[in-house]
């Protein structure tokens, strides 16, 4: 049986393993139960987010938090000391005025800003739960994810507001409140356990509706400690000494909605747990210009993005204007990094080291980390796992399999979250008894790391953005004048892919590719758009009844 775990710590002398790692040690680890599994976690470990936040103010103090610049000079700042306050204001407000308790849902449909991100933090330290609606989505997509999880409460900006009136549902507007009422203790209002709900990400569905991933106290709080540890080792293993005390503290850009899981990680987790300053570009589409006056007006240390976001930067015309040399870091994890990509990276921002992964939503965005010497040796690789985070490879019969050969990646750890929200057959179709996560996804455990074959098969990602066929196969033949369709995806320079619907008319219908996008338009967000139509006489089939979509991408290309 092949299980890939962790082992860079193994490499560090004796005397430095045990500094580290040994009993009593920062980062010593022990089995304990979690969920009904043996789960390894770490001893010396926040018990929620309250804890951390509180924490975090106490360490960094007037270290700039949040930072959300107008760009000409102005803008608003919150240091970490600030959040208790600010956030607590936000907390009373929510249970005095509305009830919000332990448990409750709140929900949120809105574009990034300071508000959204403080009353996030308000919910959690109420033992609340946020429950991200995708911004992108239209009137029905939010009206149904507010069906499943009935939340007590909706912070919602005008647009995505509008958009529910539209379907008749009504939210609470934005909340704008301040003072000095500090973060309640987690005994408020119900103790706070690690394995209770903090967040319910909405995840693209393989069945057509998406499904709201329930993620813990424990998940978000695990990543933390596995992120530290793995960076502590690096910097032993390295020899890089400690930062200098008089050294500027690491910043980055925040610009992933807080609905994706790579927007609400940095929040709670890469500020509040490693101090660093969260810049936010100003609201509206995202723009590589901005992206790159910020990286140098703030002296941004790390960039995360996807590819599609690389490349408008560094092929922009201003891009050599810019003083990028604070850079340190440019990660990606939504989609793969192209070869030529990683060139043109390696050569022009001299001072980063790249680094790639495999994560997802259901996992905290984390799973395994390509980077360091591993990014030289085994760069079409997506790395080894996360620190206490075990990979295996299973056959369809969920048996494990041994090296080199390709399976479902599956995953097991403290990241792992808890299942679907209140969709107990969908949480078991992917999470056994032992808690071991079973993605979907394909690969192969080799020489050490994680190789990707395929993700859900027919998964396509477009910037980065996870998008199911079947759910805009659905959309499709709803229209009365389709009688059939396959959604494929089609390969894109920047973008990775793009959507592509091939469609079968019924006897007589008459549609063009704009009526059919319009269609699709109406009932699902932009993104899931279709960017070719191809119209055919039939589908190819084979004899169980199963559409051939590698005939349909092998004549795309």
């Amino acid at each position: 049986m092949t299980t890939l775990r962790y082992h860079d710590d193994e490499r560090l002398a004796p005397e430095q393993r045990a500094a580290l790692c040994g009993p009593g040690a920062m980062f010593e680890r022990t089995t304990e139960n979690v969920l009904g599994a043996d789960i390894e976690v770490f001893v010396r470990r926040p018990r929620s987010l309250v804890e951390v936040l509180r924490t975090s103010a106490e360490q960094f103090g007037d270290r700039p938090y949040l930072v959300f610049p107008d760009l000409h000079g102005g803008g608003e700042t919150v240091t970490f000391a600030d959040v208790p306050g600010r956030a607590g204001a936000i907390a009373q407000v929510l249970a005095d005025e509305y009830g919000v308790g332990h448990g409750d849902r709140v929900a949120f449909a809105s574009a990034n800003s300071l508000d959204y991100a403080l009353a996030q933090l308000a919910v959690v330290s109420l033992g609340a739960i946020i429950v991200g609606l995708n911004g992108w989505w239209t009137g029905p997509e939010l009206a149904y994810g507010m069906e499943v999880t009935k939340p007590t409460v909706l912070f919602g900006d005008e647009a995505r507001l509008a958009r529910l009136a539209e379907v008749g549902i009504e939210g609470t507007p934005m909340l704008h409140v301040d003072g000095s009422a500090p973060l309640p203790e987690p005994g408020e209002g119900g103790v706070i356990d690690e394995d209770d709900p903090f967040m319910i990400l909405f995840t693209s569905g393989t069945t057509g509706r998406p499904k709201g991933a329930t993620l813990t106290h424990r998940n978000l709080v695990h990543m933390g400690s596995a992120m530290a540890f793995g960076r502590a080792v690096t910097m032993l293993l390295n020899h890089v000494p400690p930062p200098a005390p008089d050294a500027p503290p690491p910043a980055s850009i925040c610009a992933t909605p807080f609905f994706h899981i790579s927007g609400t990680a940095p929040l709670f987790m890469t500020g509040s747990r490693f101090g660093s300053s969260l810049i936010f570009p100003p609201p509206g589409r995202w723009d590589p210009a901005v992206h790159l006056r910020l990286t140098a007006d703030h002296r941004v240390s790390a960039w995360s993005g996807v590819p599609t976001q690389f490349w408008r930067m560094l092929e922009h015309p201003d891009f050599d204007t810019f003083d990028l040399s604070c850079l340190t870091l440019v990660s990606s994890g939504g989609a793969p990094f192209p070869p030529e990509l990683m060139r043109v990276l390696n050569e022009k921002i001299p001072t980063a080291n790249l680094s790639n992964g495999y994560g997802m939503s259901e996992s905290m965005g984390a799973g395994t980390l390509l980077s360091g010497a591993r990014y030289v040796t085994h760069r079409e690789s997506v790395g080894a796992p996360y620190p206490t985070l075990e990979v295996q490879i299973r056959d369809d019969d969920r048996n494990v399999l041994p090296e080199g050969e390709v399976g479902e990646i599956c995953l097991r750890g403290g990241v792992v979250f808890k299942g679907y929200w209140d969709d107990p057959d969908a949480t078991a179709q992917v999470l056994d008894d032992e808690r071991w996560y079973h993605s979907g996804d394909y690969g192969r455990i080799e020489d050490g790391v994680l190789w990707l074959e395929s993700r859900m098969r027919d998964l396509i990602i477009r910037g980065g953005e996870n998008i199911y066929p079947m759910e805009i196969e659905h959309r499709l033949v709803e229209h009365p004048g389709i009688s059939d369709a396959a959604v494929i995806g089609v390969e894109h320079r920047t973008l990775g892919q793009e959507v592509k619907a091939v469609v079968v008319l019924h006897d007589g219908a008459s549609l063009d590719a704009a009526a059919v996008q319009e269609w699709v338009a109406q009932g699902l967000a932009a993104f899931k758009v279709p960017a070719h139509v191809e119209f055919r006489d039939a589908l190819p089939y084979t004899q169980t009844g199963k559409v051939m979509k590698h005939l349909l991408e092998s004549e795309s290309i």
